[in-house]
Parts: C-alpha cells; structure tokens; sequence
C-alpha cells in the first residue's frame, strides 16, 4: 500500500466512531440510528417487534402501522400461517436502511408495530373475518396507513374492505395462485377467494390489478382474475418478460391511482421459502421479488401484507426471514409513496 495513502487513512478513520461519515446522505442515516459514540440499538435485545420498529399501543400519530394477523382458519392445505407474525418478529438485522432505494424507513415516518389483531374467537372464521376489518377500519379513519403480517390470505380480503371503502384500489399481487375461487366447501370465506369478493364488494377494481408468479395446478379455478380484467402474469410468463418488463407491465396497469401490495410468499419458489401451507416449485427467487418490488417505487402504496408464512414446516426459519425481507421492501415503497402526515 502507498504509504501516503495509508497515513492519509490513519489520520482520517484511526480515531473516528461509526457514525462519522463524509456523505452527507449516509451522514443523515447515521445520525438517526446511531446514539452518541457510535452505539446502536442491538437487535437481539429487548422485545422482538415486526422489523425491529418500536411497540406502540395506539396508532394515533403514526403514519404506518405494522399489524399482525395470526389467523388461518381459512386455508385449504396445511395450517399454521397464525405463527407467522410471531416468527417475524423473532427475525433481527433486516433493515432498517434499503440502499437500493436509498431508503431509512423511519428517518422522516412514524412507524411502529402496533400488535395483532384482537380475535373474538380463534374456531370461527366468519367472525375473525368481521374482527379484522373492524380493526383496519380503525387504522384507516385514523388516517394511518397499514401493512399487515398474517396469517393466511384470507386476511387481504377485510383489509381492502377497510382501505377501498371510499374508492376501489388497484393491487399488486405476487402468489403462485390467484385467489379468485368462488364459495368452496361451504365457506365462501377462504384464502383462495379473497380477491374475489373484493372486486365484487365494490372496493378492489380489478383492470387496476396484477397478478405475478401464478402457476401450479389450480389454473382452472381462476377464470374469475380473466374475466374481470385482472392482468395475470404466470411464473413462466416472468421468467421470458424478465423483471424490467415486468415492472414496466404493471406500472402500465396501476397508473396513478392507490394500490395495494400484498404478497404470498409461495409466490417464491419453495426452495427459498418451504414454510408455506400450499407450496407451488418453479416459483421465483427472493432476489427477482426484491427487484420487482424496488422497480415499484413512486406508486401510491395505501397499504400492504405479507401472508402465508407457517414457520413450523421449516426449521431453519428461511421463510420467516424471507417474508421479514419482502416486508421491509413494501415499508420503504410505502414510505416513498408519500410524506408523513403533518
């Protein structure tokens, strides 16, 4: 090494602490995480929150709310989505600083995690059902706008009725299934139905819809996504659009208008995320999703969810850790969508 170089190097960082930094964007992310003297927050101590935000008891004066939404009555294969908020919020070290969309979610926001959901009953589906969209309804009157954990994919369809009771949103909707079924085995509450019943009840518009990484062997039972006019974009389709193409696709069909993130996370291939109740192979990759999603940025993010994580069918907690990142990516495209409330 030149020797200058490197007594130039001793001078400037031999003595300085983390947080002194030239840049003077980074220097600003520095100065909202670290405490004086360079100390940060560790994140294996203290109570384990949905990305290590901080626990409020109230929503009042936030901007996000993060939610959890242990319920999966409504699956149809293998159970234990309930657990997923809780594994979530057992992963640390994801954020809280994106630097591909140069992002700190909680430099300017206020963000906190709020808890979960209170459930009437943990038997009946059609109750928890009412519960959650008395919850959300909440949030939104509140002025706050929420991203939710589940739970099962049930849970979107009492969110978006609490989010488009005004005016019907767009969505985009990463799975490796539709989720448009009709009333199946006498509930028509279930997590392969949801969207269905909120284009329907007037809040989710459909030609405002795009659904990516569809596949599997359940392609028969999604002919309400075409006819209403959702755009439905097969894993298989993915793979020949690429991510560019496929981001400028939805970008297309969402316009300007709200919309609604929500993601599944057997849209992922299960080599990456097997804790799942209805694993589909041939998914895409988490790096593919976290480009997606990035190339979203600007939309008019209103809220979102990440759903279907059941940590009991992987033990090496991957799916949570998965799931914990994709939720971080949708806070920072809710954060860039609009500054915080005054």
């Amino acid at each position: 090494m030149d020797a200058a170089q490197l007594a130039r190097l001793r001078a400037k960082y031999g003595g300085a602490t983390a947080e002194v930094i030239d840049d003077a964007h980074f220097r600003s992310v520095a100065a909202t995480l670290f405490k004086q003297g360079g100390e940060r927050a560790k994140p294996y101590a203290g109570l384990p929150t949905l990305l290590d935000l901080p626990y409020s008891e109230t929503v009042e004066g936030l901007d996000i709310a993060l939610v959890g939404v242990p319920m999966d009555l409504g699956v149809t294969n293998r159970p234990g989505a309930r657990f997923g908020p809780r594994a979530l919020r057992a992963i640390e070290r994801v954020g809280p600083y994106n630097h591909a969309l140069k992002v700190l979610p909680t430099q300017h926001h206020r963000i906190a995690d709020v808890g979960d959901v209170p459930f009437r009953s943990r038997y009946s589906l059609e109750q928890s059902i009412q519960d959650i969209e008395r919850y959300f309804t909440n949030i939104v009157a509140a002025g706050v706008r929420p991203l939710a954990v589940g739970g099962d994919h049930s849970i979107s369809y009492p969110i978006l009725k609490a989010i488009g009771r005004d005016r019907a949103v767009g969505m985009v909707h990463i799975d490796a299934h539709c989720d448009t079924m009709g009333e199946m085995d006498g509930s028509k509450f279930h997590h392969g139905g949801p969207f269905r019943m909120a284009v329907l009840d007037g809040v989710l518009d459909p030609e405002r819809c795009v659904q990516i990484g569809i596949r599997g062997a359940s392609e028969f039972v999604w002919e309400f996504s075409y006819d209403a006019g959702m755009t439905v974009i097969h894993a298989e389709e993915f793979a020949v659009m690429g991510v560019e193409r496929s981001i400028a696709r939805t970008r297309e069909v969402i316009g300007d208008g709200p919309v609604y993130v929500t993601l599944d996370v057997d849209g992922i291939d299960p080599a990456y995320a097997p804790g799942t109740g209805t694993p589909e192979v041939g998914g895409l990759t988490p790096r593919e999703v976290q480009a997606f999603l990035r190339g979203l940025a600007g939309l008019d993010v209103i809220g979102g969810d990440v759903v279907e994580v059941a940590p009991q069918y992987d033990p090496g907690y991957v799916t949570a850790l998965v799931g914990a990142q994709m939720l971080f990516e949708i806070l920072c495209l809710m954060v860039l969508s609009r500054s915080p409330n005054s």
